[in-house]
């Protein structure tokens, strides 16, 4: 039982690490685009229609919301078609791979516009986290909760703390165990925002390697816990 609770906060922490680092990155280093929380992208088209800014460079974000959609109905496809569950995190994972090596290559072998380039790159992007968002759906017994939108998770956390202040720690054990796996998730968010705009900032796009090394390491831990399970 200790093993699994082990095993789920790690999953959960680490995509939610992911995502708040992807999501961070494209925003930073992408022209402001989210890649994992592609509802903002309404908000910041929004902002800059409403201040004269009607260029392609706006309107494209737009174009996030269909490859998402498209995204989790690849992710529910994988997952039907696939005999193991954690192969919908090894596709994104090689698609952050890809995004990342695409972002460091593409500038030089390549007389493409840079504008180009990052659009291309950064809806790829989304189609990685659509397929995250989809596996949190299908196996949400995987996670602690949602790992790419953390709004869900800070209003749980505020009503566990609330219960916390009016009852005590003692007899409200409940509230303490989630309220602890409200902080793995929103800890991980957190980290991962932190990283990408740093990295981001410094290397460009080519820094999506890392998250794509993360969510691989983290598949083949999941076939070699089912592998240990099934021996």
């Amino acid at each position: 039982m200790t093993e699994q609770k082990h095993s789920i906060n790690w999953v959960t922490f680490l995509l939610a690490w992911v995502a708040g680092y992807c999501d961070t990155a494209t925003f930073v280093s992408g022209d402001s685009i989210f890649s994992a929380h592609v509802t903002g992208n309404f908000i910041v088209f929004a902002a800059q229609v409403s201040s004269g800014n009607t260029s392609a460079t706006a309107w494209i974000k737009l174009i996030t919301f269909p490859i998402f959609v498209i995204a989790v109905m690849i992710g529910g496809w994988l997952v039907e078609k696939s005999p193991k569950k954690y192969r919908i995190l090894l596709v994104e994972g090689l698609i952050l791979l890809f995004c990342g090596l695409a972002a460091f290559l593409l500038p030089i072998f390549t007389t493409w516009e840079e504008k180009l380039v990052t659009y291309l790159i950064v809806m790829v992007t989304v189609l990685g986290m659509g397929l995250q968002n989809a596996f949190g759906k299908l196996f949400a017994k995987e996670t602690h909760g949602p790992t790419t939108m953390m709004t869900g998770n800070v209003t749980q956390a505020a009503l566990d703390l609330g219960n916390i202040i009016r009852k005590g720690i003692s007899g409200n054990e409940i509230s303490l165990s989630s309220l602890n796996k409200q902080f793995v998730t929103i800890g991980g968010f957190l980290a991962g925002c932190f990283i990408g705009a740093l990295l981001s900032r410094w290397v460009g796009l080519s820094a999506l390697m890392i998250p794509g090394v993360a969510i691989v390491a983290c598949y083949l831990q999941g076939e070699a816990s089912a592998l240990k399970s099934e021996g």
